[in-house]
Order: C-alpha cells, then sequence, then structure tokens
C-alpha cells in the first residue's frame, strides 16, 4: 500500500490529546471519537464533517453507540454517561467506585455493560441511576470487554471469561486460560465462529468460543540489531464482509490483515505516524478507521498528534487477497 488513508480533518478544533477509542455507528458511516482531552466527537465520514462534539470534566477512556441517535462515554471521573447526539443533552446512567474503563451496549437485552478498575463488572438500565446487576468476582482490573449477542467476552489478564446476559452472575462465568502474558483486548468475530485476543508481547490467539480450540501465532515480531522483540496489540477489528478476515493493530504503528480460516498474514498496510490506539470497521466493510496516537501504555511512545485515518477497504482489493490465500 502507498497510502494510509484520508486523514480527518478537524478544523482549529484537532483531538488534543490520545484517543482512547473510535466506533463506527450501527448502520451509517458516522464515526464516535473518545479522547484523553475530554472530548466526544462525533464525525460523518462520508459528508467529512464534525457533526457533534461534547466536552466533559474528565477524559473519556471509552465509548460506543445506543443506536445512531444515542453514545455511551466512560470516563476516568468514574461515571458512565449517555449522549443525545442531535441535542448533545447528557445524562448520567451512574457510576463506578473507581475509573471507568470501559463500556458497551446490547441491543438484544437493551442494557449498558461497563467496568472500570474498581474490578466491577456492571450491567445498567439507561432508564435508572442503579446498576441492575454488579459482578465482583474478577481478581484484576479489566483489559478488555466486548459483545457478540447476548454474550460477553471480558479479557483480564492472560485469561478471557464468557457471560451470557441473560444469566449474569458468578456462577454461570467461564474462565479459560488463553495466554501466559497479559490479554491488551478481545474481539469476536462477526458470526462468533471464533474469538481473537491480542497481547502485551505480541501474540495473537484465535480460540473457538464453545472448545477453546485454537492457535496462537506471533503477530508483529520487530527485528533490531539482529535481535527479535515484540510489540503490543493494541486493538482487532473484523470484516464483516469476509469471513474469518480481521485487522491487528500495534503500538509501533503497523496494521495488519489476517485470515484466520487460512491462518495467513494477507495483507500489511503502510507503517501509520503513532501507534494504533484503535480500529474500527464500518457495518458495510468498505471503511477501516484507523486512531494513530500515543496510548500512554509505554514509557518511549512516538507523541505525534493524535490522527484519525480512513482506509477504504474496496482500494486494497481486499477480496482478490482472501480469494488467493484460500487456494
Amino acid at each position: 500500500m502507498n497510502s494510509n488513508g484520508d486523514c480527518l480533518s478537524f478544523g482549529d478544533n484537532p483531538i488534543g490529546d490520545a484517543i482512547s477509542r473510535i466506533r463506527f455507528a450501527p448502520t451509517s458511516d458516522n464515526l464516535l471519537i473518545s479522547s484523553w482531552d475530554s472530548n466526544l466527537r462525533l464525525y460523518d465520514t462520508e459528508s467529512c464533517k464534525l457533526r457533534a462534539q461534547a466536552r466533559t470534566e474528565a477524559p473519556i477512556l471509552d465509548c460506543c453507540f445506543q443506536d445512531e441517535s444515542f453514545a455511551l462515554a466512560a470516563s476516568a471521573d468514574c461515571s458512565i454517561k449517555r449522549y443525545d447526539l442531535h441535542s448533545e443533552f447528557e445524562f448520567t446512567v451512574g457510576y463506578h467506585d473507581d475509573l471507568a474503563t470501559h463500556v458497551d451496549f446490547s441491543s438484544e437485552t437493551c442494557q449498558v455493560i461497563t467496568a472500570g478498575l474498581d474490578r466491577k463488572i456492571k450491567l445498567w438500565d439507561i432508564r435508572s441511576a442503579e446498576a441492575l446487576k454488579s459482578l465482583n468476582s474478577i481478581p484484576i482490573e479489566v483489559d478488555s470487554l466486548s459483545l457478540s449477542g447476548v454474550t460477553l467476552l471480558v479479557a483480564a489478564g492472560p485469561s478471557v471469561y464468557i457471560y451470557d446476559l441473560r444469566k449474569f452472575d458468578k456462577s454461570t462465568g467461564t474462565q479459560k486460560t488463553c495466554m501466559d502474558s497479559r490479554i491488551t483486548c478481545v474481539r469476536p468475530s462477526i458470526d462468533f465462529e471464533e474469538f481473537v485476543v491480542g497481547s502485551i508481547d505480541g501474540r495473537v490467539a484465535v480460540k473457538s468460543p464453545s472448545t477453546f480450540d485454537g492457535y496462537t501465532f506471533r503477530c508483529h515480531p520487530k527485528q533490531k540489531n539482529g535481535r527479535t522483540y515484540t510489540v503490543r496489540v493494541n486493538d482487532i477489528a473484523f470484516l464483516p464482509s469476509i469471513s474469518g478476515a480481521f485487522v491487528t493493530g500495534d503500538n509501533k504503528g503497523y496494521v495488519i490483515l489476517w485470515n484466520a480460516r487460512s491462518k495467513k498474514r494477507l495483507l500489511e498496510f503502510q507503517r501509520y505516524p503513532n501507534g494504533i490506539a484503535s480500529l474500527s470497521i464500518n457495518c458495510g466493510g468498505q471503511l477501516l478507521a484507523v486512531a494513530s496516537s500515543y496510548t500512554y501504555q509505554e514509557a518511549n511512545e512516538i507523541e505525534n498528534s493524535p490522527q484519525i485515518f480512513i482506509q477504504k477497504l474496496d482500494d486494497c482489493n481486499i477480496q482478490s487477497y482472501t480469494a488467493g490465500s484460500s487456494k
């Protein structure tokens, strides 16, 4: 590839601190952006315009859509807030006892799922300021959580915990060890035939949710002075248009496309100016959003100004790469 894609322009109001999360909307090409500069932004990638912006009192550590009109954010002031993206009116859903670090929304159960440094996972009814349920059995801080239907995947330390949101209590949680090092992100495939985890030592594991069978590979090994060293995998995103295809982003700015079924590297994009803080692919699978930003995860990170790039996957001829890998 000769291009990183189109860089989003924020005019005289650039993103002023590290990007924590980017998410494409459920049915449109609107992109939700949370950052440490205490702003939640909604960007229309089709018209190249900033549609909405809400400022908070604390850094925003995660965000997600409820639907096309409402968004949720987890903040360093321990709060979980809901935003009307048209009026920018905000409503406080509730609080954690320590920094709120993760948030997601289940359209199947109409519940907000959150995690914080208090080692609690909470389920919220958005109409109430009280958590419906709180799970306190995670022994360490949650590093990542993701949803697939009513199934919740939680990464903490070297393990993944699986919960059914309809029976969300201590007795239904299942713990399986995937790695011997800390997991940084866990993401399910679109059809949930597999889920993928990335780790701090540069490894990626592809696992079956029913049996936990699978395989592990070194994702981003780099050479320096004749020696191999590893780079933290920061995020993973699945392509909805191609079964088993996913992209990984690491802390040195590399984005790579893989095929879980053929176990092959398909395509490596040109290196981005910062580490990859977050990845998101739109609902149709034509656009890849890449947040190039420092992440506060390592002492010697590149600290160029945070940027967001939109890569048109159709321009990469992804289908031909995937077809060729299956031969």
